[in-house]
């Protein structure tokens, strides 16, 4: 019944912990900042505004983006197979892909672009982090791994390449190229509109879920450290967005192939001969 209720509320508590970010982030700068429920009064603004469909490809790619993300935090909270989670992650994102490349905007095709490569440089650190939870709690469950002591110091060097997915998969500074404002407009997202915009805004909600409960495995059964685990990552990824500039897309590919992948698999390597 409670996981069932945690399913259901799920975009709602991604929302509350979008607006606290919005809060953090404005005080680090000085500011007063946005109410905690601006995120629900924005959403309820896109509900009145009218829905343009480009095409109906595009439109219902974007539905299926959300609620395929839905389902992987289902799984989540449901305590099943972290590389199911990890793949059915993968199949939400290339359905956001394919919608940014299903209309003409040359601003949709860069993001979709960007968000494609993006993907190839973390995707195998999602990998290595599902298989590196299998050689230490001999499950790929995320039941089993939450019932166990936490794994974070045998997969420290994999804890440091997750700390590089996360601004990529919040949009976070250095590594928000995919969607970067300033230059192609919001990237993928540019053509949506109304409701159809409001499911994509909806998904950024759970892709925070996404991020935090995969975090929070690194404790194991440990729920004080998982809480502090959280909140210090939270704090360390919106002060590094606030006190630093975009990098280019070629330099987060670097970044996260040479370092992310290099890191992950110096730990799988240490698994292996401990």
């Amino acid at each position: 019944m409670i996981e069932m209720l945690l399913i259901f509320l799920a975009p709602i508590i991604g929302g509350f912990v979008y607006g606290f970010e919005r809060i953090v982030r404005a005080r680090m700068q000085n500011r007063q900042g946005p109410p905690l429920l601006q995120p629900f009064y924005d959403m309820l603004k896109l509900i009145d505004k009218q829905a343009f469909i480009v095409n109906p490809y595009h439109s219902i790619l974007g539905i299926m983006h959300f609620f395929t993300l839905w389902v992987v935090v289902a799984f989540i909270i449901l305590g099943q197979n972290l590389l199911y989670v990890i793949f059915l992650h993968l199949l939400s994102t290339i359905f956001l892909i394919l919608a940014g490349f299903s209309v003409k905007s040359i601003y949709s095709h860069i993001g979709s672009n960007r968000e494609l490569l993006a993907m190839i440089a973390y995707e195998p650190i999602l990998i290595m982090l599902a298989v590196a939870f299998f050689m230490i709690n001999g499950s790929f469950d995320i039941s089993a791994i939450r019932e166990n002591p936490s794994s974070i110091f045998p997969l420290i060097l994999l804890f440091l390449a997750f700390l590089m997915v996360i601004p990529i998969k919040l949009k976070k500074s250095p590594f928000d190229a995919t969607e970067a404002h300033q230059e192609i407009v919001g990237g993928v997202e540019v053509e949506f509109s109304g409701v159809f915009f409001e499911f994509l805004y909806m998904a950024k909600w759970l892709e925070y879920f996404f991020v935090y409960s995969l975090l929070v495995l690194f404790a194991g059964n440990n729920l004080i450290f998982a809480i502090v685990l959280a909140l210090f990552t939270f704090l360390v990824v919106n002060l590094v967005d606030n006190a630093t500039a975009r990098i280019k897309m070629n330099h987060l590919i670097k970044i996260v192939v040479t370092i992310g992948l290099t890191l992950g698999m110096l730990n799988l390597i240490g698994l292996a001969y401990v």
